[in-house]
């Protein structure tokens, strides 16, 4: 069963996002090894949609998944009080076709993931890793109220550093 979770229209082209699905997978890998250079095996990804499959969405063009982010929920240490523990969601991975980047995909994915960490999952805060030189993706998460926490130096395989970025949910849904 397909679950739209929101449409969109931008420049002329609608696209969905939804759950993702098994046989969407496929897909997700040939995003993933063709706009990103960090990859992962098969089973990873197999393995996210398994376990939380509520907050792994699609973006779909036509009959085309053209983006996708995958989360997971984590347990531990707050990024904002060292002090508190709490469940806390981590994006994984996300990325969208370069032919199909600046139409809002990659934010109405963001949206929908966030949503169902708080939601379904009750996640308190949602973190991510970003290249430091990644500035598109740094302001499109900074709009959805990620702030820069952390820099951890010589974080990709290519000695680039990422910037830890985190949300809090909590603040987020009283706004």
């Amino acid at each position: 069963m397909v679950q739209r979770v929101s449409t969109g229209t931008t420049r002329g082209e609608d696209y969905i996002i939804r759950k993702a699905e098994k046989h969407d997978i496929p897909a997700v890998i040939r995003i993933n090894r063709l706009t990103l250079p960090e990859n992962y095996p098969e089973w990873f990804f197999y393995e996210h949609l398994e376990k939380w499959g509520e907050a792994f969405y699609v973006a779909v063009v036509g009959s085309e998944v053209v983006g996708y982010v995958m989360s997971r929920v984590e347990h531990g240490i707050s990024v904002f009080n060292s002090f508190k523990l709490v469940r806390k969601g981590h994006i994984v991975s996300i990325a969208v076709l370069p032919e199909h980047r600046r139409k809002g995909i990659g934010t109405a994915l963001m949206k929908a993931a966030l949503k169902s960490l708080r939601e379904i999952y009750g996640c308190d805060e949602v973190y991510l890793e970003v290249r430091v030189s990644n500035i598109p993706a740094i302001r499109m998460y900074e709009r959805l109220g990620f702030k820069k926490v952390k820099i951890v130096p010589m974080y990709y395989l290519d000695g680039e550093d990422a910037y830890i970025m985190a949300v809090n949910l909590r603040e987020r849904a009283q706004e």
